[in-house]
């Protein structure tokens, strides 16, 4: 593997851990809301990522004889679980109950998988860094 599919490599996770902060700050972000366009309350989102070859140009080329391969978002789907129900009848979205439908997320949990996304954004950018240090090396040995 030669370094530009390093640097390719990397720069695809970190394009993809990248949407996947965004995805979480969206979903702190609306952890409160009641009402959406759609109707009902905000629905979590959930990131799913894929393996992918890297271009079609870069095989040609014979820099993936060892079937390296990059990241990609492949979709991004709505949490179809059932909103939680507080019960709070001076809320305007309250129902005739009394109840308010909230959006199911734990706070826990999107600062969890936030974290290990900063940490996996964090891990590309070092190998990225990693990577431009040993070719600026390598080219020092040239002299």
């Amino acid at each position: 593997m030669d370094i530009l599919s390093t640097f390719k490599i990397s720069s695809s996770a970190m394009r993809a851990h990248s949407q996947r902060l965004d995805t979480i700050s969206s979903n702190l972000a609306n952890i409160e809301t009641t009402s959406t366009p759609e109707g009902g309350p905000y629905k979590k989102k959930s990131v799913y990522f894929q393996s992918t070859p890297l271009s079609f140009q870069d095989q040609l080329d014979g820099h993936l004889r060892d079937s390296t391969q990059g990241v990609k978002v492949t979709k991004i789907i709505e949490d179809q679980s059932a909103p939680k129900k507080i019960y709070n009848p001076s809320h305007p979205d309250a129902n005739a109950d009394g109840y308010v439908e909230m959006p199911n997320i734990n706070v826990m949990e999107e600062m969890v998988d936030m974290m290990s996304a900063t940490r996996s954004y964090q891990a590309n950018a070092t190998v990225i860094k990693s990577a431009k240090r040993m070719a600026l090396k390598a080219l020092e040995i040239g002299r």
